[in-house]
């Protein structure tokens, strides 16, 4: 695992400072402390950080091909690169090292952007051609590894892993994309393939970039999508076996290690399956780690444990305080955007536990997107049914009126809470999804903003790029479609981002073997009914694992990494709600209604409203922005 960083002269093929290379590089010393890499020629220059996984001796980076012809910096692991390499070698391809990267170089060398197919992994790489005068850069097919690029006032392309990276470099200029805000507030991210800072992208899941010298910017390409749009006919049975094979494959290629590995443990289902596997296919104890918290409400660890003893691993936990809120501002610095996703605190700190003794850790992530285990994937599929009972006219009446009727009932039992089901029904159901994905809702949004910040987002909402994504899926039902979107958006834009950087900013490197593209494409292919049935989420993948985890562990609510942060505003964060919403940069940024933000903090600190989330996501968004834009 690493970071990459690079300058290419897309127009004329001017010298570039190694200097500055290495400066954008060196500012993501955090994804690669083991070693550093710089190398230039007319026109191009590559930076490298280096965390040792594979081939830890050799493999130095950026890495260049006997007479200078390719170059190459390489952010990730190619679980399969073995295989690859035989068949390369096969070829003619001679390897001076043990190592994947040289795998990729060759590969490219032989099939061109033809070799992403062959990848099996989590990768960003970006590879100079000399021959041509152009740089390759690509991105795995789910979005696990990042990438970001910008083109500079020179006329250069600079990219790096991170944004810091980019900002390394003081030819970037710091301005804010208002859209960028609007995208962050309604999703809690800021999503692919924009940015906060205006000019920057990120290369989108599955894309590749060709630049050549003296041609225009060209536009991501597509190399791989995720298809739902075919069905398989197999048996039962038969769809058990290949999925258990398939689980089995994906967790031993990513336990090919030449460094200590461990595992994430939460006691949940995806996490349980995960460490199964490994101690199945491991001769030792499986090291495994979890976070538990004082709150019985919160905490999983009993659950972490009962896995740990049932397959003998060796576990280590700890208990995270309540008012874990001290590393606010490191996460701020990890994550460089707004991210409002409270789970990263949780996320961060175990993490930095299982980096005490391991520098691999394998996660769960991955097996709801896939198998449809969240909670709003079942209440979408069970209001498309009702959806699909009535005409939309009389339907978009009737649940209107029922949902306008209702009260709002948040402090009641779950059930009573029909106010949103109702509102939902009369909706249609990309935008009801699309808004049950969200943070602030398009109503809140709109409360908060000054008719000047309106104006300027020109009609722009986060929740279209949602819709986008379900209208143009690959798909054939409802399910299918909403699926679709959270791999597009959710996966790279929440999940993995808070993965990827809190792992990263502790040397850590985490690999996600539910996310293996073989997994992904069968879970695609399943009927409806092998992800929901019974009102049960991920049912094939439940019932795959009946003969190695215990019924309560796979048949419990979903409990999930979450924070008390509501609590925290209305006890020792009081004070940082009150000057978020007073007297902070966004407060006096005028893009914000002042006496919406202070009616904001009233409510909450009384009790009258539960909006911890929104100020969350307002401190995350206020501390990013001054770190941003000073």
């Amino acid at each position: 695992m690493c970071g990459i960083a690079g300058l290419f002269h897309i127009e004329t093929p001017k010298p570039v400072d190694p200097g500055r290379v290495k400066a954008m590089a060196d500012a993501m010393e955090h994804r690669g402390p083991d070693g550093s890499g710089v190398w230039t020629a007319p026109g191009v220059g590559l930076g490298h950080r280096r965390l040792s996984i594979i081939d830890v001796a050799g493999s130095p980076q950026p890495m260049v091909s006997e007479g200078g012809v390719l170059a190459i910096v390489f952010n990730g692991e190619i679980y399969n690169f073995e295989e690859v390499r035989r068949e390369l070698a096969s070829l003619g391809h001679q390897f001076r090292t043990a190592g994947d990267t040289e795998v990729i170089l060759h590969g490219y060398r032989q099939w061109g952007a033809g070799v992403l197919a062959r990848l099996n992994g989590m990768f960003a790489f970006a590879l100079f051609d000399s021959r041509d005068q152009t740089l390759f850069m690509a991105r795995d097919r789910m979005g696990v590894k990042p990438l970001h690029y910008a083109r500079l006032p020179d006329g250069s392309i600079a990219f790096a892993s991170e944004l810091k990276g980019l900002l390394a470099n003081p030819a970037l200029r710091r301005e804010v994309q208002v859209t960028g805000i609007e995208d962050y507030l309604a999703l809690g991210y800021v999503p692919d393939d924009t940015c906060l800072v205006a000019g920057v992208q990120k290369l989108p899941a599955g894309h590749f970039l060709h630049l050549k010298c003296g041609q225009p910017l060209p536009s991501p390409q597509q190399w791989w999508d995720v298809d739902f749009s075919k069905r398989t006919q197999a048996k039962q049975g038969a769809l058990e076996e290949e999925l258990r094979s398939l689980l089995r494959q994906a967790v031993a290629s990513r336990m090919v290690s030449d460094v200590p590995l461990g595992a994430f443990l939460s006691g949940g289902v995806d996490s349980s399956a995960v460490v199964a596997f490994m101690a199945e296919l491991s001769n030792a104890p499986v090291q495994t780690c979890s976070i538990g918290f004082d709150s019985a409400a919160l905490d999983e660890t009993a659950y972490a444990d009962q896995i740990a003893k049932l397959f003998k691993t060796d576990h280590r936990s700890r208990r995270v305080e309540p008012n874990d809120f001290s590393a606010i501002d490191t996460l701020v610095g990890a994550f460089d955007e707004p991210f409002a996703d409270a789970s990263a605190l949780p996320t961060w700190r175990v993490c930095q536990l299982a980096r005490e003794t391991v520098t691999v850790a394998l996660s769960g992530d991955g097996a709801d997107e896939a198998f449809a285990g969240y909670r709003r994937h079942r209440f979408q599929h069970a209001e498309e049914r009702v959806r699909g009972l009535l005409p939309d006219h009389l339907r978009q009446s009737l649940f209107g009126k029922l949902g306008a009727l209702y009260p709002k009932a948040d402090w009641a039992p779950q059930w009573m809470r029909a106010k949103s089901t109702f509102l939902n029904l009369a909706r249609s159901g990309e935008e009801a999804y699309a808004r049950s994905v969200g943070f602030a809702l398009p109503e809140v949004r709109s409360s908060l903003y000054t008719e000047g910040f309106t104006r300027q987002l020109q009609g722009h909402r986060g929740e279209d790029r949602y819709l986008a994504a379900m209208r143009n899926a690959p798909a054939q039902e409802a399910l299918d479609r909403a699926q679709y979107a959270d791999f597009k958006i959710w996966l790279p834009g929440d999940i993995l981002t808070k993965v990827d950087r809190v792992s990263m900013n502790v040397s850590l490197e985490a690999r996600e073997p539910l996310l293996d593209y073989r997994l992904i494409e069968f879970a695609a292919r399943l009927p409806v009914s092998q992800r929901i049935k019974g009102g049960q989420g991920k049912y094939l993948l439940k019932k795959v694992m009946e003969d190695r985890l215990p019924h309560d562990i796979l048949y419990r609510p979903k409990m999930g990494f979450v924070t008390p942060i509501s609590i925290w505003f209305q006890g020792p964060l009081a004070d940082v709600a009150l000057d978020v919403t007073t007297k902070s940069r966004l407060a006096q940024s005028g893009w914000f209604d002042p006496a919406a933000l202070a009616r904001v903090h009233q409510e909450h600190v009384a009790g009258l409203v539960d909006h911890g989330r929104l100020l969350w996501q307002l401190v995350m968004l206020d501390k990013s922005m001054t770190r941003l834009f000073g």
